[in-house]
């Protein structure tokens, strides 16, 4: 709905123009006069009838979520058969969408309940790879091995190779319950009685968010038909959304309508690591986890963290001593390297993070905006609707590691060829 961003430009225009005639009486030091009052107060009259429109606007936003359909199996089937080229070609040549891409646009209306203002694609096409290949005597069929299928969302998105809960196809709020306090036991002598105790839920709440990006493409790549231009645009895309999903779940601020990612939940543990590390420190990281009774932790760090993990020695007084990380696995867990963190370690159980996804993905073509118009491309937006949501904040231990002059005086680090 754009009416309600409208409505929202013109309440803060009356805001604007209600400070300045209350900046100016007290610039001169005085009371409004009758007038300025008159027309104070007319604007406060207004002021309220814009937000009350703007409730029932945000109301029935809210509705259009909560009466979303599970997907049908037209949909499902249709997904198959989107070809996002075909839809950038149609917007780009201003032609309206015809075959499955029309089709699954408009079933997607109709399960979501809102217009899209480019066309909807199922997320589904970024998760796939055509079974097509070119040479020099045109198309040859390549076998189809399911088994060997490749995502090529998760091969872009950090964290969902982590082994992040991904819940997708989602209608409307999703209130997941979560387990709190539970059934206390003891021994009991014969005829005795046991112990009572009373169990505590609470839940995980996941709702719809909107995550966009804009991307520049040729207008010649777009008109290609290869199988690959088709697959290459297609991770272009995933890599663009791909991305925020990644800062999302990381870091996600909870603000401005973004997801709130692990370091800024609460209830997160903290951990010690020095600079340089040593293995005590390391191994009473893990030991926050495990005393969790979570076993499937992973490390996240930057790349100049890793850095110095794999040039300082266990035991830097001993000879022949092992790196504290060893063929990508540090204290018995394996370490990944992301530029979403910056003097911080997170070890955690990425399991723990749910990212929900409500299907539908708009794609939008401008052949007119610039800089790309000029340079003869265009430009292609591409929004997702998804949300974060930690089931356990206990699940991740958050250090601080500040590497600052490290490199400068590297105590414990071997440089190349020592």
């Amino acid at each position: 709905m754009t009416k309600i961003n409208e409505l929202r430009e013109q309440r803060a225009a009356t805001t604007d123009q209600m400070a300045v005639m209350l900046n100016a009486a007290a610039a001169a030091d005085r009371d409004l006069t009758d007038d300025e009052a008159t027309q104070f107060d007319a604007l406060t009259a207004d002021l309220e009838r814009r937000d009350k429109m703007i409730k029932r606007f945000e109301y029935m936003q809210d509705q259009e979520v909560r009466s979303v359909v599970p997907l049908t199996d037209t949909a499902r089937n249709l997904e198959k058969c989107v070809s996002v080229l075909n839809v950038l070609r149609a917007q780009t040549d201003g032609r309206a969408l015809t075959g499955a891409e029309l089709e699954y646009s408009q079933e997607t209306e109709k399960r979501t309940g809102r217009k899209a203002q480019g066309a909807f694609i199922p997320f589904s096409v970024f998760e796939r790879r055509d079974n097509n290949t070119t040479n020099a005597a045109g198309l040859v069929p390549t076998d189809h091995r399911a088994d060997q299928y490749i995502d090529a969302l998760r091969e872009n998105l950090m964290a969902r190779r982590l082994g992040v809960r991904v819940l997708s196809g989602l209608a409307g709020n999703v209130d997941v319950p979560k387990y709190g306090t539970g059934t206390e036991l003891g021994w009991v002598a014969e005829g005795g009685a046991v112990p009572e105790s009373e169990m505590s839920f609470g839940s995980v709440t996941l709702s719809p968010k909107h995550v966009g990006g804009k991307t520049e493409m040729s207008r010649q790549l777009i008109m290609q038909s290869s199988p690959d231009i088709e697959q290459l645009v297609r991770d272009d895309l995933a890599y663009m959304i791909a991305k925020q999903l990644d800062y999302a779940i990381i870091a996600g601020t909870g603000e401005n309508n973004e997801p709130l990612g692990i370091l800024n939940t609460d209830g997160i543990q903290t951990g010690t690591l020095a600079v340089p590390p040593n293995n005590v420190e390391v191994m009473r990281f893990i030991q926050q986890l495990e005393d969790q009774e979570l076993f499937n932790g992973q490390w996240l760090v930057d790349s100049t963290a890793k850095t110095v993990f794999a040039t300082t020695l266990v035991s830097p007084t001993s000879s022949g001593s092992d790196f504290l990380l060893q063929n990508g696995v540090m204290g018995g867990y394996p370490l990944n390297v992301t530029r979403r963190l910056t003097d911080q370690v997170i070890f955690g159980d990425f399991s723990q993070v749910l990212l929900g996804i409500w299907s539908e993905i708009d794609i939008l073509v401008n052949p007119y905006a610039e800089p790309a118009y000029s340079r003869g491309g265009v430009q292609v937006r591409a929004m997702a609707t998804c949300d974060v949501a930690l089931r356990y904040p206990e699940g991740f231990v958050l250090g601080a590691f500040d590497t600052t002059g490290f490199f400068d005086n590297p105590t414990g680090a071997v440089e190349p060829g020592s």
